[in-house]
């Protein structure tokens, strides 16, 4: 149960699929082939056991959410996440695949997959963060099939699972939320290649490294379960996909656990991408906010300190981003600055600013924002300065703060579930003018916001 599908390190010839177990077996495998009909012979897979001892999930700090039976108040929950990293697949190519392990074997076709091609094709995306267990999620992820995108990218806070958010020890958790999680995105995720970056509430303490060691089983962070960042390219886009829990001044539990090792990486990366003359756009998504009006997190200041000067010296294009949860979209910034306004609809020349989204309407409980909503048929009177906030953080007190500010770049607020979706239109050759048109969606699928990225 809960398959779920990633890219391995180049997404025209791996891909990562992903799927559980009840109990513990021998000898997984899964079986590929460019016909239903027509599967391979038996692949190895492998088995990561993730254990969470009853001193983690049942305390008196720290109770069950419900889905523990009593019976099995004082047992060990004993997780099995199965993995097989496909290489050598052929471009573009539609893949159907099945699984199965010792002493059973349906051959059954569970799913499908299709690599990325070569070249420069049109293709769609989509994206959303704070997604969890809820109706509305329910409704986003439909809303992603509905949409036929090559892969999605989620921003993280992905199950809640860890229902604190603030990676401590004493914040709830129950690990068999994932569970729930990963049955919940199977119709999608079995499919369409979940491209996943972690949030606050990833960072799980009960499990090392830097409370990622139960990430690290359930999922393949761009093919490997090395590290939460990681890029890669699709067409003639590059994607980045940061940790920002290392960088957060808001909710700094993780801060600087990379020693700096993950912006000296984006910094080779950005600049490595922009250098390459089949990438036109680069997209870069993450969690936390560098830019938003939202009352509940606002602007995280270790972002805007670490993560958007590297934004601003490559050019990025569009950043994406969760946390919030709510929709909200910005004019053209850069340098932390409003460059020009740009309204729904409107066209811009991405080489001179980057726009942020904050797509954090995935289906977890609704925010609010300082000023009105502003979205597609709901205009009303744009503010010129709303009001809003940055998160502070100091290392030797070990202590956040905020502070108030007004800003002019907020151009779309809607409070409400929903998707951002994105076609890449490329030109034929190199040089040419390209596009990306950027939309948001409700959960519903009635358009919030709609504007064109060119370079």
């Amino acid at each position: 149960f809960g398959r779920h599908i990633a890219y391995g390190v180049d997404p025209t010839t791996s891909m990562s699929v992903s799927w559980q177990v009840a109990g513990p077996v021998k000898s997984p495998f899964i079986r590929v082939g460019t016909s239903p009909l027509d599967l391979s012979e038996q692949i190895s897979a492998d088995v990561k056991n993730l254990a969470t001892p009853a001193s983690v999930w049942n305390t008196k700090n720290n109770p069950p959410i419900d889905s523990v039976p009593p019976s099995l108040a004082d047992s060990t929950i004993e997780q099995y996440y199965l993995h097989a990293v496909l290489t050598g697949l052929r471009p573009g190519q539609t893949y159907y695949y099945s699984v199965g392990h010792e002493s059973w074997d349906a051959g059954d076709v569970f799913g499908s997959f299709t690599t990325a091609p070569t070249g420069r094709p049109p293709f769609t995306f989509t994206a959303y963060g704070d997604q969890g267990i809820t109706y509305d999620a329910v409704g986003t992820a439909n809303l992603v099939r509905a949409q036929s995108p090559a892969f999605h990218l989620h921003a993280g806070d992905v199950c809640y699972a860890e229902s604190g958010g603030s990676g401590l020890l004493t914040d709830p958790f129950d690990p068999r939320v994932w569970d729930q999680w990963f049955t919940h995105i199977e119709p999608t995720a079995g499919f369409i290649p979940y491209q996943a970056v972690v949030g606050n509430h990833e960072m799980e303490p009960w499990y090392s490294p830097d409370g990622y060691g139960g990430d690290f089983k359930r999922f393949q962070f761009g093919g490997t379960d090395k590290t939460t960042y990681y890029s890669f390219t699709y067409g003639n886009v590059g994607f980045v996909a940061l940790d920002a829990n290392d960088v957060s001044y808001e909710l700094p539990a993780n801060f600087g656990y990379s020693g700096g090792k993950q912006v000296k990486w984006l910094d080779s990366t950005l600049a490595a991408l922009r250098a390459n003359k089949d990438i036109d756009f680069i997209v870069v998504y993450f969690h936390h906010c560098a830019y938003s009006t939202c009352t509940t997190h606002g602007c995280d200041g270790g972002v805007e300190t670490y993560f958007v000067p590297a934004f601003n010296k490559y050019d990025v294009d569009l950043v994406i981003n969760g946390h919030n949860h709510i929709f909200e979209r910005t004019d053209p910034i850069k340098d932390g600055k409003t460059v020009t306004g740009l309204p729904i609809g409107g066209t811009w020349d991405s080489s001179k600013g980057t726009v942020y989204a904050v797509a954090g309407g995935g289906g977890e409980s609704l925010y609010s924002f300082s000023a009105t909503d502003s979205y597609n048929g709901h205009l009303g009177s744009q503010p010129k300065e709303i009001a809003t906030y940055i998160n502070e953080y100091d290392p030797k007190t070990k202590k956040s703060s905020t502070k108030t500010e007004t800003v002019t770049w907020s151009r779309v607020r809607y409070t409400g579930y929903c998707l951002l979706r994105v076609d890449s239109l490329p030109s034929l050759h190199p040089g040419g003018t390209s596009s990306l048109k950027v939309t948001g969606l409700s959960e519903l699928g009635e358009e919030l916001d709609t504007f064109t990225l060119q370079r």
